[in-house]
């Protein structure tokens, strides 16, 4: 059956309230909103700021934002990770670049004071970055690829999961783990928000942690969809998560079982007629509790799930003819930036990749309110 598009645009904002977007957009180096703009790339039809990157720049792999300040990390296929400092004029400069990683990077963290930067990747370990010296040392290891990483502030350690079928807690002033669990697969996806944390393996299971008693999963159970997780993101609230695969659904999820029986839901996304591609990256709204999804599709939309309704859906980014996949992203701390990558995901295999044609792109969206802030559940029929 073919699903029906996004609901309908809201109405005009009241003045005062388009003049502050526009004044927000400006500030942010983007035109104003409603306002002729020189055409923009395949990579880009949103017309969202372009980050400037190195010529060389290789796949994207995560994108994370400092809690303290606008300032943005990409991490990258090429061994590095790229800081950048995003001023309220709408300027991304460069702020640091760590080369220190043997091999590809696959995730970052920041510290909670926004100083330094856990990155963790295929040379088994993870390193804390200082971005004021730029040096960096190493505080994890794990005996195989390090997937995700997270810096816990209640417990003052950080967290990893690794394709060794391993979750690691550290103090970072000790080479050895605080302590670490054997898991049933490979570590896929992670998240917390504590003292929630969500933890999916490559067997689709679900470990489910309240990490005030960190030493056993609360609860593991199956995925509720079908194919292989690709991103989980745990509610602001801590009562739930979602789950995102690559068939292009995510589901809703709730940890009380009871309250599970009446609100879990699934959804279809990213999706192109009969054409079914993963959703990337799902990252929460600081303030609405909104959130977006992005995917290989190379389209990047903002959800309610309150009221199960698409906010705002995005054009598609494209090279050539073909989607442009995005994949990564995630809001800033204040939820007026949506920063994601532009990047080829691989899902096409290596016979698909052709790197002067795909360029890997940093762009930031200005988010203006009513793209993200929830609406009304539409009332019962009688």
């Amino acid at each position: 059956r073919r699903r029906r598009g996004p609901a309908p645009p809201p109405e005009r904002p009241p003045r005062a309230r388009q003049r502050r977007a526009v004044v927000a957009a400006a500030m942010f180096g983007a035109p104003a909103f409603g306002v002729a703009v020189q055409q923009k790339p395949g990579y880009n039809p949103n017309n969202d700021v372009e980050v400037q990157t190195p010529p060389d720049l290789d796949g994207l792999s995560s994108l994370s934002w400092s809690p303290v300040a606008n300032h943005l990390v990409v991490t990258s296929w090429d061994n590095s990770a790229y800081c950048w400092e995003i001023t309220a004029q709408g300027q991304a400069v460069p702020k640091a670049q760590l080369k220190d990683h043997q091999q590809p990077l696959l995730c970052s963290a920041w510290s909670m004071d926004g100083s330094q930067v856990f990155t963790g990747g295929c040379d088994k370990s993870v390193r804390l970055w200082n971005l004021a010296t730029n040096q960096s040392q190493q505080v994890a290891q794990h005996d195989a690829p390090v997937k995700h990483c997270h810096f816990i502030k209640e417990m003052n350690l950080l967290m990893t999961g690794g394709w060794d079928k391993t979750l690691r807690f550290w103090d970072c002033r000790s080479p050895q783990p605080a302590s670490s669990q054997q898991l049933t697969e490979r570590v896929y996806a992670m998240d917390v928000s504590y003292p929630l944390a969500v933890v999916a393996t490559a067997d689709r299971n679900l470990h489910i942690y309240n990490l005030t008693q960190p030493q056993a999963p609360f609860k593991t159970l199956p995925s509720p969809l079908k194919w292989q997780t690709r991103c989980v993101a745990c509610f602001p609230d801590k009562t739930g998560y979602l789950v995102g695969s690559i068939e292009g659904r995510v589901a809703v999820q709730h940890v009380d079982d009871a309250v599970a029986k009446e609100r879990n839901f699934t959804f279809k996304c990213h999706r192109d007629n009969n054409d079914i591609y993963a959703v990337n990256a799902m990252a929460f709204h600081p303030q609405f509790g909104t959130f977006a999804t992005a995917g290989s599709d190379g389209t990047y939309n903002f959800w309610d799930a309150g009221s199960k309704q698409r906010l705002k859906a995005m054009t598609k980014c494209l090279y050539g003819a073909g989607p442009a996949p995005i994949s990564c992203g995630a809001f800033n701390r204040d939820g007026n930036i949506f920063g994601y990558a532009v990047s080829y995901d691989w899902s096409k295999g290596y016979s698909e990749y052709q790197p002067a044609q795909m360029k890997n792109a940093i762009l930031l969206h200005p988010v203006k309110e009513d793209e993200v802030k929830p609406k009304p559940k539409t009332a019962a029929r009688r």
